[in-house]
């Protein structure tokens, strides 16, 4: 559970995890330097001078306590004072305490001092930049020393501090600079696969360092072997195409020239429905690579279909469309075949469809929803995958056909790194089917 809290709170990308990789030994060193360094050199440090410091204050306080007046006079004191760099005065009423929070040697100087004196009432920090106070309480009378705060205080303390600091932002932003260098290259073969997955064609070459190149020759020959497989598919397509064309042409010639019998009519029927299923193989191996990825306005596409729909005397509705003209980068006319294939689906089975277009942060989505019986929710899969029919949970009185028009439409989604999506339509209790394309 713990490890699933924390999780969420780590950055995502590798960018940001090798940024945390990075900065977290350097600021765990600073912290421990710094805490090693405010307790020897802060502490000990202080100590020691306030140690030197003590003696002196003991003279002048041992004058005090012997002061004869047939010998010295009062102001001798205070020379005396002046002679260890303090100056020394009497005061009416004792002193306080006063000490910042983050006043580190001042802490060890004031404790050092109590530990020293028990004549020491108070030790200011504060009443005057840079200067020490003490109040002692001699017989009664109050004694005020005064001396600098370099005399117990190392002077500009924090500058190792300070040196640290600078030379931890100065190593920081040169790992920053060259581990943007490197993920520079991670990038790029980022790019160039998700360019290629949605059809686009990127200048890619590999580089950077030796497992990002080894990554990068791997995806251009997985790139190379998909590209093959394709290009052999349509060949072999092409090829069928070419060699059952030829035969099937001399069986309508021949069979035109008979007679215009029932059985001679069945046998044209046969022949014309033969070269409708290798119209849609064909079409199965080629959509998705017919064109090129182009900037289009998906209304457009939208609008040429309905146009088409209207002039075949079918009633096409339009659901939520895009207000305004928004470019995306489309094969048209894949993606015009893509939707028309499911429009045509959609008309066989239902007496309403209704054709939407929605462009969200992540996606634009093409949504045709239909009135009719639909198709079993464990079998939605299953209807995506080629030569597969499902007439028989809808309507066998309409015909069907070879099983590739969804399976079409997935492969023209897939072309462009999206996907096809069969739900539940919500609005109208038909199908809904839904182009999915990343932007």
């Amino acid at each position: 559970m713990n490890q699933i809290s924390i999780k969420r709170y780590l950055p995502r990308s590798l960018y940001g995890r090798a940024a945390l990789i990075l900065l977290v030994p350097i600021i765990t060193l600073q912290l421990v330097v710094s805490f090693a360094f405010i307790q020897r050199f802060y502490e000990d440090v202080t100590k020691q001078m306030t140690m030197n410091l003590v003696p002196e204050i003991e003279i002048i306080l041992d004058m005090i306590d012997n002061f004869d007046p047939n010998e010295n006079e009062e102001s001798d004191i205070f020379l005396l004072a002046q002679d260890f760099n303090m100056q020394a005065s009497w005061l009416e009423s004792h002193a306080t305490n006063r000490r910042t929070f983050y006043d580190l040697s001042g802490r060890m100087l004031t404790n050092t001092l109590y530990e020293s004196f028990d004549e020491l009432k108070a030790v200011d920090l504060m009443k005057s930049d840079k200067t020490v106070i003490l109040t002692y309480d001699i017989s009664g009378k109050i004694l005020e020393l005064r001396f600098s705060r370099y005399r117990i205080s190392a002077a500009n303390p924090h500058q190792l501090l300070v040196l640290m600091t600078l030379t931890g932002i100065l190593m920081t932003t040169i790992a920053f600079l060259f581990m943007r260098n490197q993920l520079r290259p991670i990038r790029r073969l980022s790019a160039a696969a998700e360019a290629f997955g949605k059809g686009r064609e990127v200048s890619y070459a590999p580089s950077g360092a030796t497992e990002v190149r080894a990554a990068g020759r791997a995806f251009l020959n997985m790139k190379a072997r998909i590209e093959r497989q394709i290009e052999q598919r349509t060949l072999i397509f092409s090829g069928v195409s070419h060699d059952l064309r030829t035969p099937l042409t001399r069986l309508k010639l021949g069979l035109s020239m008979q007679d215009n019998s029932a059985e001679n009519q069945d046998l044209i029927q046969d022949v014309n429905e033969m070269e409708r299923l290798i119209n849609e193989f064909l079409d199965f191996s080629k959509y998705g690579s017919i064109d090129e990825t182009e900037l289009v306005d998906p209304l457009e596409i939208i609008n040429g279909i309905i146009e088409n729909s209207n002039r075949n005397g079918d009633k096409l509705s339009v659901g939520e469309t895009l207000k305004e003209k928004t470019l995306i980068p489309l094969k048209p006319l894949s993606i015009k075949r893509a939707i028309e294939n499911i429009v045509n689906n959609a008309e066989k089975w239902s007496s309403l469809v209704v054709l939407s277009v929605v462009l969200t942060k992540k996606s634009l989505i093409f949504r045709i929803e239909d009135n009719g019986p639909g198709i079993p929710k464990d079998k939605w899969d299953e209807a995506i995958k080629p030569f597969t029919k499902l007439d028989i949970s809808r309507n066998q009185n309409k015909g069907g056909g070879v099983g590739l028009g969804l399976a079409i439409s997935s492969d023209i989604a897939r072309t462009h790194g999206g996907k096809l999506k069969l739900s539940e339509s919500t609005k109208f209790g038909g199908l809904c089917v839904e182009i999915v394309i990343p932007v």
